[in-house]
């Protein structure tokens, strides 16, 4: 089984993104993951929201017609500031309407549950879900910044559920 699989973790200010290429044999039952891509989409502050809102549309849609994932992995929306709960809804909400464009299936993790699946602990640091995600994937240091290393732990939780159904 093959999968390409893109992370999500939703912001305004920064919106991280991962791409990952796994696999497993089915013989063996070894997998394998290659990352392809992972970042962020960055907008100004001082710019206009609706402004804001069209660069992560475009940027998004670069990446989707790039690397044409078969699946989207994306953060849920929690609530812990409700200013801050807005801006990110409104950008995840341009997730949604360009996954939905290009026809991609999602799914979604509260972080509780990537904590779990990468660590076997849902209360785990951030640091130790990082450590995890180098080690998964076998890359020499930990991913930069957060929120890309955020959005590779999305898409390996992602492939990691799914193999384990």
């Amino acid at each position: 089984m093959q999968k390409r699989i893109l992370g999500l973790d939703p912001g305004l200010a920064r919106l991280g993104f991962g791409i990952l290429d796994c696999e497993q044999w089915e013989d063996t039952q070894e997998e394998r993951f290659k990352p392809l891509d992972f970042g962020v989409i960055t907008t100004p502050s001082g710019q206009a929201v609706g402004d804001r809102l069209c660069t992560l549309y475009d940027d998004l849609q670069a990446i989707v017609t790039q690397w044409k994932p078969d699946l989207a992995a994306i953060e849920k929306l929690f609530f812990y500031r409700m200013g801050n709960t807005i801006l990110v809804a409104q950008a995840r909400g341009v997730l949604l309407l360009v996954l939905a464009q290009h026809q991609i299936p999602m799914v979604e993790y509260t972080p509780a549950q990537v904590k779990q699946t990468l660590t076997g602990y849902g209360r785990a640091d951030k640091e130790d879900v990082q450590e995890s995600v180098m080690l998964e994937l076998a890359l020499e240091e930990v991913p930069k910044p957060d929120d890309a290393a955020d959005a590779l732990a999305i898409a390996l939780t992602a492939w990691l559920t799914i193999n384990n159904e």
